[in-house]
């Protein structure tokens, strides 16, 4: 689960937050006034969600044999990929030894 920090926080705790991150694999998301802004995530979330984007993406493609998406499918793509990334943050983390 993500913890909820305010931007006067992540000012002050940057450098435990970098630490958390990369090394305990905790995810922060940063609020500005009550609301989401942005988030600190490990690069590997990262990249696990842009490898899922650009999967899903190829697929959609492939079943339009080389058409153009429309808005609405472009959507569901990106609404599908948030999705599936919210499940993975729910899934217990295997502990390396």
């Amino acid at each position: 689960m993500s913890e909820k920090v305010s931007t006067l926080d992540v000012r002050r705790r940057i450098g435990d937050m970098l630490n958390r991150v990369a090394l305990r694999h905790d995810e922060f998301i940063i609020e500005r006034k009550g609301k989401p802004l942005a988030a600190l995530v490990p690069v590997e979330r990262l990249e696990q969600m842009r490898r899922f984007a650009r999967h899903h993406a190829l697929d959609v493609m492939e079943r339009q044999k080389g058409g153009v998406l429309t808005d609405d499918q472009a959507m569901e793509l990106g609404l599908e990929a948030q999705r599936w990334a919210r499940q993975q943050q729910k899934k217990p983390r295997v502990k390396a030894k």
